[in-house]
Formats: C-alpha cells, sequence, structure tokens
C-alpha cells in the first residue's frame, strides 16, 4: 500500500462540482429511492441525526448559514455535513438562493470520503422528502396540488410530486409576479402541462388536495389561514419563518415531522410558535416520517383525514442522495480525484 509519509495511509477523495451533479442526470426515480431508502433506514434506528445549527454572519445581509450532520448505517455507510447559504435577495445578481457543499466522511476513522456541490441535492432531497410526505400521507387520489413558492426546492416539490400523483390542477403563487410566472412556465415545459399561477394565497391553497407551504417571509406572518384548508388535506409547510396560523394545528388529525429532535429547538421553522407555545410537542406527535415509511407507524387510515407534514430539512437525505450521486458518478467516470493526505 502507498503510504503518505512511509506510515500514514494516504486519503483520496472525490470532487463532484455543479455540472458533474448535473452530468449525473440522476431520474426522479432515483432520487426518491434514495431518499425513501434512507428514511426507513432512520425508522429502523440505523441512523443518527444531530440536530441543525445555524451561523447568521453580521454582513449586513438578509441572510444565514445552515449546518446539518446526519450518519447512515447501510450500503451508505458513510458520515456526512452539510453546509447551506441561505440568502433572500441572491435573486437581484441572478444567483441561487442557496448555495451548498456536502462533506461525506469514513465513519470508521474519519477520513474525507467526497466533496460533492449541494446546491442542487439541497433542492431535490428537499422536494424528494416533501413527494414522500404525501406518498405516506396523502389521499388515495389527490387531484389538485396548491403550491406556493417559487424559490429552488419549490421545483423539484412539485415535479416530484406531479411524477408519484399526476395532478389534474397544478396551482403556483409566489410573491414577485416574475418569478411565479417564470416558475410556471418552466414547470409547464418540463412536465408537459398547463400551471395556474394565482394573485393570492387563498386561491393558490383553498379546496386543494396537497398543499406545499415553500416561502420566503422576512419574518413570520400567517398569510397561510387555516380556514383555506379543506377537509382530508395534507399540509406542508416548510419555510424558515413561519406562515401559518397558530390554529392551523387544531384542524389536524395527524401531526408528523422529518426529525422532532431539531423541530423542538432552533429559532426557524414553519411551526416554531406552535412548539413553543406547546400546541404541538411529543404528546400529539403521531410520529417522524421515517416511522410510518418503514412500518412502525401507521399514515393516513381514512381518506378524510386531515394531515400535517412539516420538514425542517434532514441530513440523512443530503448524505443519501450525495452517495446516490457519487456512486452514479463513479460509474460514468465524472468528477475528480484529489489527494488529500
Amino acid at each position: 500500500m502507498e503510504k503518505s509519509d512511509g506510515i500514514t495511509p494516504p486519503v483520496y477523495l472525490t470532487y463532484l462540482n455543479r455540472f458533474d451533479v448535473e452530468a449525473t442526470a440522476i431520474t426522479p426515480s432515483e432520487i426518491l429511492a434514495s431518499i425513501d431508502g434512507a428514511l426507513q433506514l432512520q425508522g429502523r434506528g440505523e441512523t443518527v441525526i444531530e440536530p441543525r445549527v445555524h451561523l447568521e454572519p453580521n454582513a449586513g445581509v438578509e441572510g444565514h448559514f445552515n449546518v446539518l450532520r446526519g450518519w447512515i448505517a447501510g450500503d451508505i455507510d458513510s458520515a456526512g455535513v452539510k453546509i447551506v447559504g441561505d440568502f433572500v435577495h441572491n435573486y437581484r445578481e441572478g444567483r441561487p438562493s442557496e448555495y451548498g457543499l456536502l462533506a461525506l466522511f469514513d465513519p470508521r476513522n474519519g477520513s474525507p470520503r467526497a466533496l460533492v456541490d449541494a446546491t442542487g441535492i439541497t433542492e431535490m432531497r428537499t422536494g424528494a422528502v416533501t413527494a414522500l410526505g404525501a406518498k405516506y400521507l396523502a389521499g388515495p387520489k389527490p387531484r389538485i396540488l396548491g403550491h406556493v413558492g417559487a424559490r429552488g426546492t419549490a421545483y423539484w416539490n412539485v415535479r416530484l410530486l406531479d411524477h408519484l400523483f399526476h395532478f389534474d390542477e397544478i396551482r403556483v403563487h409566489s410573491k414577485r409576479k416574475e418569478s411565479r410566472e417564470s416558475f410556471a412556465k418552466r414547470l409547464g415545459a418540463d412536465l408537459g402541462k398547463s400551471i395556474k399561477v394565482t394573485e393570492d394565497w387563498q386561491t393558490c391553497v383553498e379546496g386543494a388536495d396537497i398543499v406545499v407551504e415553500a416561502s420566503r417571509l422576512s419574518a413570520p406572518q400567517p398569510m397561510l389561514r387555516t380556514e383555506w384548508i379543506k377537509k382530508g388535506a395534507l399540509v406542508m409547510p416548510y419555510g424558515t419563518m413561519s406562515a401559518v396560523e397558530l390554529t392551523l394545528t387544531d384542524i389536524m388529525d395527524k401531526i408528523v415531522v422529518d426529525d422532532w429532535g431539531q423541530c423542538r429547538s432552533g429559532k426557524f421553522g414553519a411551526l416554531r410558535a406552535h412548539v413553543d407555545s406547546g400546541r404541538l410537542s411529543e404528546k400529539n406527535l403521531h410520529a417522524e416520517l421515517g416511522q410510518i415509511a418503514a412500518g412502525a407507524k401507521p399514515g393516513r387510515e381514512r381518506d378524510d383525514e386531515t394531515i400535517l407534514f412539516w420538514h425542517r430539512g434532514l441530513s440523512l437525505s443530503d448524505v443519501a442522495l450525495g452517495f446516490a450521486m457519487l456512486k452514479k458518478a463513479e460509474a460514468h467516470g465524472l468528477g475528480q480525484r484529489l489527494r488529500f493526505y
């Protein structure tokens, strides 16, 4: 074996930039299978999740960094740390609102295995968790999707949800007219169907079978009204700043989260006020999605159940999708092999 100093084994890592990630051409089915597998491992207790932490620079702009950490057993057998910057006004410079970098490590000796551009991963894995939440929690034949928000993750929410359900009607709304119209145009071209652009929140979500709230507010504001939610709907809010009313949890038959450990703490999140006020606690939390995916707890049990799924962002989904991309890149000769030690 080659030695770096005659004693210590050398360490190499694979670097995948954005172009490598795009060249893997990972499919919706592959994305969903990767994340579903990680959820099942989580539900069986074969993972470790550390609650996310934040860094808020005093740099005179509206934005912060999220640091997510996790470990997955099984074939993935990797620990990972993702750092993603979330900066609200990046669109003014033609930039994505989020830049991300994922590092994968050997969990037995700590050596780095890969560095992967996680901007696309963040968007895809968020969309996959949204779609899988609907797989386990939506009604049997949801026809109408109401989606608020047009940031990067929004595209994959709609694309992967429609991959599973083939909606009769997709409604979208966002604060800026140009963003919602360009969002609808892109979706229409990629999905091959008409997308309904709405001028307000109510028209978008009222009567929808599945409601996704992915807005980008600067401060908590109750934009999504509880009275608009139909009986039997699935509601999935995940904005950094809450856009829902406190009464939203009152109408729910089940409340599901991605990871209770990170949902019960921190300053951000769609149901932050509900946790802080005691409206959401371990007593009335139905399950984590991984427990449902693993068969440990039931998902939807009746057509008329109104269900809320809150996901804050699961480090395990980053690790799982990053690993899947790494394996596909290796099979296609993509990426750069770098000497680390």
